[in-house]
């Protein structure tokens, strides 16, 4: 037994200070390249069974005959350890290498393509976490381009949409200063009307810039949804009357939320503004307010005839009125992205879907704890 230990612990004496010293040249060559490291590693393994062999030999007095058959098995399988450990490591780095050149085509916008041929298992993973990194960013950059396009048309569209009431402006004020109207409050009426909507629309675009910086303030309260919905319909009742569309609530239930009662009535205001206004004379709008799975649904159904399928993902973009006309009552095409900001604030979401004869607006809200 006491052999036994003075054995186990020459060899391990050997082998620690093998180890020892690898784990300093490993540290050295850090940053070169994987096949030296491999090759270290490969040395240490074979040199510390040499090592602690040479030791115990030493303590035991092996005839040296036995001693140069210990260190010539030790040899050779050094020489095979290390040739295996450098053809492993330059097949490794070549499929880094391989990998690295892939991966560069991100830089010029590309897609990326793993290398074919066989990798190791971690090499694998990285390769189809790039594929799942290549087809985010993919996503992200088309995000941007719609942006951009919408940003653009945005501009463009208000440029339109002021210079239009601004004209009319210029025109009744030079006409009332020449004296030549020929009925003045009736220019002057005109001018209140061009006025309010100017202000709409310059309202409209603060809102929208503090939705887009995340600075929109909000004053969650307790509200129960029959209230919320019943102070909308009073408010759209008049517009409803004008274009001869029948607003019907008959689906309310009396669900409490918390929300910011001011921004909720302005999500529902443009809902109802946005259907009325492309309901037919004779249609109907009809409000809803239920509980659901995901929470508090609230929806809008109009009788508009539907929205090409092709524009349903864009239909909450900036600048988007579904139309090409670009007449007064079509808006400045914010209404609807300013519902989603709204709703996106309170921690819901927006969407809509095509119905028979029109389509549904949903807000879908986290409800009120019990």
């Amino acid at each position: 037994m006491r052999d036994t230990l003075l054995i186990a612990l020459y060899a391990f004496a050997g082998a620690a200070a093998t180890g020892l010293a690898g784990t300093g040249a490993l540290r050295l060559i850090r940053r070169r390249s994987l096949t030296a490291s491999l090759a270290v590693v490969a040395a240490v393994g074979v040199v510390a069974m040499l090592a602690g062999t040479l030791a115990v030999a030493r303590a035991m007095f092996l005839s040296p005959h036995d001693l140069t058959v210990v260190t010539t098995v030790v040899a050779m399988a050094a020489v095979v350890s290390l040739a295996t450990a450098l053809l492993l490591g330059r097949w490794v780095v070549a499929r880094s290498r391989e990998l690295a050149l892939a991966a560069r085509s991100f830089g010029d916008g590309g897609d990326f393509a793993a290398p074919r041929g066989p990798t190791t298992a971690e090499l694998d993973e990285l390769s189809r976490e790039l594929v799942a990194t290549s087809a985010r960013l993919a996503e992200s950059r088309e995000r941007e381009r719609a942006l951009e396009t919408s940003r653009r048309e945005l501009v463009a569209w208000i440029s339109h949409d002021l210079r239009t009431p601004l004209a009319g402006l210029r025109a009744m004020a030079e006409a009332l200063e020449d004296g030549v109207a020929a009925d003045p409050d009736r220019y002057l009426r005109q001018m209140r009307t061009e006025v309010e909507r100017l202000n709409d629309m310059v309202g409209d675009l603060f809102q929208l810039s503090r939705i887009h910086a995340g600075t929109l303030p909000l004053v969650p309260t307790r509200i129960s949804l029959y209230d919320l919905v019943g102070d909308a319909l009073a408010g759209a009742d008049p517009l409803a009357r004008e274009h001869g569309v029948r607003l019907v609530g008959d689906r309310i239930e009396p669900v409490p939320v918390e929300v910011d009662g001011k921004e909720m009535s302005r999500v529902l205001g443009n809902l109802l503004v946005n259907a009325i206004r492309r309901t037919p004379p004779d249609g109907t709008v009809a409000v809803a307010a239920e509980r659901s799975p995901e929470g508090v649904v609230l929806s809008v159904t109009d009788g508009c005839g539907g929205i090409p399928e092709e524009d349903l993902p864009r239909v909450f973009d900036t600048g988007w009125r579904g139309t090409h006309a670009r007449t007064p009552p079509a808006g400045a095409g914010l209404g609807l992205t300013i519902v989603r900001g709204i709703v996106e604030a309170h921690q819901g979401r927006a969407t809509v879907r095509n119905i028979p004869g029109g389509c549904r607006f949903e807000v879908v809200l986290p409800a009120a704890a019990s």
